[in-house]
C-alpha cells in the first residue's frame, strides 16, 4: 500500500484554488477590465476593512461540474464573510469574468447557503451585482426546488422581515431573473453604465419592435430619476 505523500496534496489543493480564484483566467479578466469594471476579488478588496480577516465560503462550489460549458469556476459567484465598516458581513459578489456572472444551478446554491450563513449569524449581506442572468442552456434546471432561484428572492423577504441589513451595489449587468435581487434588498446602489431590466434593448426589439437604448431602458439615470428602483446613482 503507497503511502499518501501529505505535502503533494496539498500542493496540489493550494494550486488547484488559485485556478479557481482566477475565475475566468486572463482574458475574462482583461475583458472585464476592458469594460472599465473590477473583478468581484478586486471589488472585495476596496470594500473590506484593511487587514480584516476573510472566510471564504465555498470557493469549490461546481468542481468538475459544467464541463460541457467550460466549466463554472467556484459556481460564478464569490461569497465570504469578512469585516466592513467594522462589522462582520456575508459578502456576495458576482464573478462576471465567469460566463458574464451567470447563473448555473450551483451559484444558487451557493448564494442560498450564504443567505442562510447570513440569517443564522445576523450578518449583514452586501451584494456585488454584476450578472447576465440565468445560464440559458441549464435555465430548466435554475428555478424548480427550494434550494433554486426563486428561494433567494424569498430568503430576501424573510432577512429583511428579520431586520438584518441587505444592501446591493449594482456595477454592471442586471439581466432578467437576477434583477430581482437588488430591488429586494434595503439599500440599492447603481453606478453609471450599469443596466438594470428584466430584458434587454435586443429582446425588447424582438418582442415588440420598439428600438431602445440600454441607457433609456434601464440605465442609472433613469431608474434615479424616473423608476425610483435605486437609492444612490454613482
Amino acid at each position: 500500500m503507497s503511502t499518501p505523500d501529505l505535502r503533494a496534496d496539498t500542493a496540489e489543493f493550494v494550486s488547484e484554488a488559485a485556478t479557481i480564484r482566477s475565475g475566468g483566467g486572463e482574458k475574462g479578466i482583461a475583458r472585464q477590465h476592458g469594460h472599465g469594471r473590477l473583478t468581484a476579488r478586486e471589488r472585495i478588496d476596496c470594500l473590506v476593512d484593511p487587514g480584516g480577516h476573510r472566510f471564504e465560503c465555498g470557493l469549490f462550489a461546481a468542481r468538475g461540474m459544467y464541463t460541457q460549458y467550460g466549466g463554472a469556476p467556484a459556481a460564478s459567484v464569490v461569497t465570504m464573510i469578512a469585516p466592513v465598516g467594522g462589522r462582520l458581513s456575508m459578502i456576495v459578489a458576482n464573478d462576471a469574468t465567469v460566463k458574464a456572472g451567470a447563473f448555473f444551478p450551483m451559484t444558487c446554491k451557493k448564494i442560498i447557503r450564504a443567505q442562510t450563513i447570513a440569517e443564522r449569524a445576523r450578518l449583514p449581506l452586501i451584494y456585488l451585482v454584476d450578472s447576465a442572468g440565468v445560464f440559458l442552456p441549464l435555465q430548466e434546471d435554475v428555478f424548480p426546488d427550494t434550494d433554486d432561484f426563486g428561494r433567494i428572492f424569498r430568503n430576501n423577504a424573510i432577512l429583511s422581515a428579520k431586520g438584518i441589513p441587505q444592501i446591493a451595489a449594482i456595477m454592471g449587468n442586471c439581466v432578467a431573473g437576477g434583477g430581482y435581487l437588488p430591488v429586494l434588498c434595503d439599500v440599492v446602489l447603481m453606478t453609471d453604465g450599469s443596466g438594470l431590466y428584466l430584458a434587454g434593448p435586443a429582446l425588447v426589439k424582438a418582442a415588440i419592435g420598439q428600438e431602445v437604448d440600454s441607457e433609456e431602458l434601464g440605465g442609472a439615470k433613469m431608474h434615479a430619476e424616473i423608476s425610483g428602483t435605486i437609492d444612490y446613482r454613482e
